[in-house]
């Protein structure tokens, strides 16, 4: 493995593609889910833990499965097939630990099924680390520290739009924008700041 693609891999999918303010993806979990940073962190944790092991599933299931029987065309089925049993056993673990937790996720937990920043992940490291139908050295190793780093910078997002938006609440905020609308107008300058890292070139 290279140290350098790491880092690259650590600190672009962070800072310079992050999933939900570079990318755009994930972003219903981030407006409803991020209200308060207690419920923020443990989505987030959800959501480190189904990129990080179907990032390892899909890899194998794509290698040994899809490229040597020719199915390729099957990958996005495959892959949503694959989180969404990953997201009912994040399901099952939160409702019987913390019934309390899951009532609050309410519908954005089992959402996380069709989460686009789950699938895209999964696909972008078919994208990434397989190179004509064969895997690139270390592709398994990239393939799952890139799920590790996506769900992290999810994490990084969720929380930082939870601390404004709790702070917020201490605020004379006008009847008007409370609520949905202010928190797509903190999202698009987070989204406007974390635009200066596209600077970073490796």
């Amino acid at each position: 493995m290279n140290i350098g693609q790491l880092l690259s891999i650590f600190i672009s999918s962070i800072f310079i593609y992050n999933v939900i303010l570079s990318r755009f993806l994930g972003l219903c979990s981030f407006i409803a889910i991020s209200k308060q940073t207690g419920p923020a962190l443990a989505m987030s944790l959800a959501v480190v833990f189904v990129t990080t092991m179907s990032s390892i599933i899909t890899w194998i299931i794509y290698r040994f499965l899809l490229i040597p029987f020719n199915l390729t065309y099957l990958r996005t089925i495959s892959f949503i097939l694959v989180i969404a049993a990953f997201v009912q056993f994040v399901e099952l673990v939160i409702r019987k630990m913390s019934p309390a937790l899951y009532r609050f996720f309410g519908i954005y937990l089992p959402l996380i099924t069709v989460n686009c920043a789950v699938l895209g992940v999964a696909v972008l490291n078919v994208d990434m680390f397989f190179v004509n139908g064969k895997a690139v050295s270390g592709s398994f190793f990239y393939s799952v520290f890139q799920g590790i780093c996506v769900g992290l910078g999810y994490t990084v997002a969720m929380l930082l739009m939870s601390g404004i938006r709790e702070r917020l609440d201490f605020c004379d905020v006008p009847e008007s924008v409370k609520d949905f609308p202010l928190a797509f107008v903190i999202a698009s300058i987070m989204s406007l700041g974390f635009m200066g890292f596209n600077g970073f070139r490796f």
